[in-house]
């Protein structure tokens, strides 16, 4: 289970061409105990920002110029170092929602924001992405572990070692 220190230092990118859209969710954010949250109103800057900080949770804008949020989840699923993307789609548009989720979201909000439903959907966002990233280790120790004990001459040695 992840802790409240984990979520709350979650990785997080808000992603609007409004001002006031970004700093509305950063100021939220930021009154919830969220530690580390970045923002840009340039969608062209996303896949590169992720690259280099690898977010843990983007709140995407589907109506940006330039490039639009659909445009952006395309850009960002070309990262092959990121299985599980969590991306949550704002969006004033009801048709987009739909459109959103299958082109990879995992969420939505709607605007104009509800405040509780904002806070809740990122929580939950960032609880699921948390346990993926450590189900993501664990396998690759339990990887690491099964090729150790495959290389061991004397697996029963190996065996016989580790439990007692």
């Amino acid at each position: 289970m992840n802790t409240e220190f984990d979520l709350l230092n979650a990785a997080i990118l808000v992603v609007d061409d409004q001002p006031v859209n970004v700093q509305l969710l950063r100021q939220l954010l930021s009154e919830t105990g969220y530690t580390r949250v970045s923002s840009t109103m340039n969608p062209l800057e996303v896949a590169a920002l992720h690259a280099e900080h690898r977010y843990d949770l983007i709140l995407l804008d589907l109506k940006m110029p330039g490039m639009d949020g659909f445009e952006v989840m395309e850009a960002l699923k070309q990262d092959k170092h990121d299985k599980y993307l969590s991306v949550i789609v704002l969006t004033a548009e009801p048709g987009h929602k739909l459109r959103a989720l299958q082109a990879g979201a995992k969420d939505f909000i709607s605007k104009p924001f509800d405040l509780i439903e904002v806070r809740t959907r990122i929580h939950n966002a960032l609880e699921v992405r948390l346990l993926y990233k450590k189900l993501e280790n664990y396998s690759k120790l339990l990887e690491m572990a099964v090729q150790q004990a495959a290389a061991d001459p004397q697996p029963d040695a190996y065996l016989t070692s580790r439990s007692m």
